[in-house]
């Protein structure tokens, strides 16, 4: 068996760090655009950076129909439903460490999917890595995740995008794995984000006012998300899929939360308590310990 390569050894800590910025677009640029008009936005920007790359590098397309229609249903599960319900439910006023939280189950659904869909054997020691990490993610932002008076109809309303997010990450992670491993990330990233786009602005039209404020934070951050998030951390997240197993993939996510909580606390002077610390520590030695296994 060979050795992982630098470059291997760094894509998965390249894929935490820039996955978990996600929250400056969204810190930024939510309160100039409603979020699924911000994320089509942002979808066109992606695919007419792309579709350009690739017809001047002449990168080689899906060469049948089946190719497309599994990399565009990948597209639809981890950038429509997973962005866009993360993106809905922190709009609609839940904190974002609830979504933390919520979303943070899906190491352990993409455990008990790999398992039953994929054959893939999770060990003792990596299932005890997996509840280890969801523990430590749980004490970053136990400190994030009161949300005092708010009524059962208005929490349920809340949280059903957040529960979408977790069920298309999950999913997505999974058909990926199962059906199109492998693809051109130029190519693949246009065939995933046409149908993405165009499922998220058909819902947007009828949703939203599609209004937006020109700002310089809302360039900024839209800037942000085409550039670092979906040319850089899903080009990752597809290369890491690729090469490696769906619970070691899914498990890098528990690393989401305190990373990002040490670029809020670094960038906005956000609070990093005793216990978010601890938890950042448990997070750590549980993507250890499922990775390792």
């Amino acid at each position: 068996m060979h050795a992982p390569s630098p470059a291997q050894r760094i894509m998965p800590l390249l894929f935490v760090v820039l996955w978990s910025t996600g929250f400056i677009g969204a810190k930024f640029g939510l309160p100039y655009a409603e979020p699924l008009t911000f994320l089509a936005t942002r979808y066109v920007l992606v695919i007419l950076l792309m579709a350009m790359l690739a017809l001047a590098m002449r990168a080689p397309w899906p060469q049948s129909g089946r190719e497309w229609l599994h990399i565009g249903v990948t597209g639809v599960l981890v950038q429509a439903l997973y962005l866009g319900g993360v993106f809905v439910a922190i709009h609609r006023g839940l904190p974002a460490g609830v979504t933390a939280l919520v979303v943070g189950m899906q190491p352990l659904l993409t455990a008990v999917g790999a398992g039953l869909l994929l054959g893939e054997r999770v060990s003792i020691k990596q299932w005890g890595g997996l509840a280890l990490g969801f523990f430590g993610v749980t004490l970053v932002v136990s400190n994030k995740v009161a949300i005092d008076g708010v009524a059962p109809d208005a929490l349920g309303y809340m949280l059903a995008p957040a529960l979408a997010a977790l069920i298309g990450i999950t999913a997505g992670t999974l058909y990926q794995k199962r059906f199109c491993p492998r693809f051109d990330l130029r190519t693949g990233s246009v065939v995933q984000f046409v149908p993405t786009l165009i499922l998220t602005a058909l819902i947007a039209s009828q949703t939203e006012t599609m209004a937006i404020e020109w700002s310089g934070d809302f360039i900024f951050a839209l800037l942000w998300l085409v550039v670092v998030l979906s040319l850089g951390a899903i080009s990752l997240l597809n290369l890491l899929i690729r090469s490696g197993s769906a619970v070691n993939v899914a498990s890098l996510f528990y690393l989401t939360p305190p990373t990002t909580a040490l670029i809020a606390w670094a960038m906005f002077g956000e609070t990093l308590t005793g216990m978010a610390l601890a938890g950042m520590a448990v997070a750590v030695a549980g993507v250890w310990l499922a990775r390792k296994a």
